[in-house]
């Protein structure tokens, strides 16, 4: 990784970027008995990024709908949303604010504050920048991340089934923004 004091250009333009909802998406995979891991996604998340002139002046933000989890059952699903696990009903949104960003090339490393319900807690992401892309459909420029962390359950009160349930949540996130148009 580079030392972030010694970035100072960005390979972005400035400006805020739009989430491209289409291509964008947040995975997660938790272990199931110790032995399986069961994986999923959020399917429904609004998400920004602003680009200043300095690496000191980005700032990702995100909000994701804690009922639109999706694990290909059903059946689990309702019981992800339901008041022992996730409890949608009191708490509706995960948020994720970026705090300091660093690094270069590829690989960077963005530290924020993941909130979910009233409890919030410091989160890293090791965050991979896939590249830029000019779109010959619309001319839009795209920028591609892939984001990596992991939380703990237990760090934000989902402490439901230890032993049936991992402690650790492991998080991928694929995102792609629109270049402001006026860049």
């Amino acid at each position: 990784m580079t030392n972030d004091t010694a970035i100072t250009a960005l390979p972005l333009a400035s400006g805020q970027w739009a989430l491209d909802p289409f291509h964008s998406s947040v995975n997660f995979t938790i272990r199931h008995l110790g032995i399986a891991k069961v994986r999923g996604r959020f399917e429904r998340l609004e998400a920004e990024l602003f680009v200043g002139e300095r690496i000191e002046d980005v700032r990702v933000s995100a909000t994701v709908d804690l009922a639109s989890v999706n694990t290909g059952n059903a059946d689990r699903d309702a019981h992800v949303r339901a008041s022992d696990l996730l409890n949608v009903e009191e708490r509706p949104t995960m948020t994720y604010r970026s705090t300091r960003v660093s690094g270069g090339g590829e690989d960077w490393t963005m530290e924020g504050e993941l909130t979910i319900g009233d409890v919030t807690r410091p989160v890293s992401l090791a965050v991979e920048f896939g590249g830029l892309v000019d779109v010959p459909m619309d001319g839009s420029r795209h920028a591609g991340f892939e984001a990596t962390g992991e939380i703990r359950r237990g760090d934000f009160g989902l402490d439901f089934a230890p032993g049936l349930l991992g402690e650790v949540v492991k998080i991928q996130l694929d995102m792609q923004f629109v270049e402001p148009k006026s860049a």
